[in-house]
């Protein structure tokens, strides 16, 4: 068998302990943080299980295993450390999952040109850890920071919530070192930038590893800000909010914090189950005379679309409280609780008219549908719904969470979104893609055809057929 001849091939290049085959520990890594995966678990269904799994603890272990299966032309899936919400890291066609999380390391600071190196599997709330004792921090800092790695954010595309003043991970970035299909190892970066020729850290950006394996990154690091404001609004309509942080974004301002809810989350988000409107959460910060003027200047306009102050304290309780996904959670571990969290996007000109789509066509699967606006730019925002209920067992609760995506992803390409705004494809997007752009689906299956010709790094996945 191919799992037996790989397994031989690599007994000489990694220790006893590095490799996994016994069926009950493998069951761990047919699930990853997707709620229809979570319901499968509790169902005793493991639909996506590897065959074997390997840790690597450095690029050359990375190396050998992908050598090795490319020799044996066995299935490989990158597994960072399993945060992800659509089933990104699931093995779809058995073989081999490679384990990143043990490939871990000390930040390399560079003080004069305010970048950090650090492998793949270092995870994202011990790194901003060890740059806040130096002064520093990421600027990155997605819900997941606390359970999802460095690699991780570069193979998915990630974003953060203070995207509107850092920026994703694609502006983040300055670096990577990546293990190609066949073993070789490609350093592409930009010192601090380089027109050289076409920008091939994008080619792999988002790529979720059916393009190569990442094991380096280098990242942009900013000094702590030394002086931060925060302040929250009642909002007279969700129109009247989105028109306040488009006058912001197209301004030229870059508050460090703009969420917009809806009546319906704004309950969960202040706290406050009277509240009875939509709520605005602002925030500006970096040197006190800047973050004060833009402060200012925000609240001008957020005030002139008929808002009115409720003060910090939501805010702040809320930042201290952002990495909270237990809500989500306990109706997952409940029989029958589902829940399910879709972020897409769209320009200013139709993210209300995909806000209404998304929300109508969601109102009659979930108890509660629950939205806000966040990471805004000069041309749009993004939209993220939660939806949260109840079904009689387990096995409805998969088929409404299933139904969930459809009629999401339904109302999406409807109001011609973007399918996903920061939490990539996997498998709960993957049947939607190719409807997107038929043209952009070939062209990706032509470079993976030369990237991947024999179809092994996580197959299945993003534009595979």
């Amino acid at each position: 068998m191919a799992i037996i001849r790989f397994l031989e091939s690599i007994q000489s290049a990694l220790a006893a302990d590095q490799v996994i085959s016994d069926p009950d520990r493998l069951t761990t890594y047919s699930h990853d943080w997707w709620p229809l995966s979570a319901k499968l678990r509790r169902l005793g269904r493991h639909p996506h299980l590897p065959e074997a799994v390997v840790f690597a603890r450095s690029e050359a272990n990375v190396v050998a295993v992908v050598k090795a299966a490319d020799a044996a032309g066995i299935p490989l899936t990158p597994w960072g450390l399993g945060s992800s919400v659509t089933g990104a890291g699931l093995p779809t066609r058995g073989g081999v999952m490679l384990d990143l999380s043990k490939l871990v390391g000390e930040p390399a600071l560079d003080l004069v040109n305010h970048t950090v190196t650090v492998p793949a599997g270092v995870l994202g709330l011990t790194l901003e850890g060890q740059l806040e004792r130096s002064g520093f921090t990421l600027g990155h800092s997605p819900q997941s920071l606390d359970r999802s790695s460095v690699g991780g954010w570069v193979a998915t595309m990630a974003t953060g919530q203070f995207s509107s003043r850092y920026g994703g991970i694609e502006d983040l970035l300055v670096g990577f070192r990546l293990v190609r299909a066949d073993g070789e190892v490609l350093d592409l970066r930009a010192h601090p930038r380089a027109a050289a020729g076409p920008d091939f850290r994008q080619l792999f950006i988002g790529s979720e590893g059916t393009l190569g394996v990442v094991t380096e990154v280098t990242l942009k690091v900013f000094p702590k800000p030394e002086h931060r404001l925060v302040e929250a609004f009642r909002i007279p309509s969700i129109e009247k909010g989105l028109a306040a942080i488009r006058q912001i974004s197209q301004s030229g301002l870059r508050p460090f914090l703009v969420r917009l809810y809806d009546a319906s989350e704004a309950r969960y988000a202040t706290r406050n189950k009277d509240i009875g409107s939509p709520v605005l959460f602002v925030g500006h910060e970096g040197l006190r005379e800047v973050a004060e003027a833009e402060h200012a200047c925000a609240r001008r306009m957020i005030v002139a679309n008929g808002a009115a102050s409720i003060g910090s304290e939501p805010v702040e309780t809320w930042l201290g409280r952002r990495f909270d996904f237990s809500t989500v959670e306990r109706y997952l571990d409940a029989t029958g609780g589902y829940a399910e969290t879709i972020e897409v996007a769209g320009d200013w000109s139709t993210v209300g008219e995909l806000y209404t789509a998304m929300t109508t066509a969601l109102a009659p699967l979930a108890d509660e549908v629950l939205g806000h606006f966040s990471h805004i730019y000069p041309q749009g925002t993004s939209l993220y719904v939660i939806l949260l209920g109840h079904a009689d067992t387990d096995e409805a609760a998969a088929e409404r969470i299933r139904a969930i995506w459809a009629a999401a992803m339904d109302a999406t390409i409807g109001a011609h979104g973007e399918l996903s705004h920061h939490h990539g494809i996997g498998l709960a997007r993957k049947p939607y893609l190719a409807a997107q752009n038929a043209g952009v689906t070939r062209l990706a299956r032509q470079i993976k055809s030369v990237l991947d010709p024999k179809g092994l790094l996580n197959p299945g996945k993003l534009f595979d057929v």
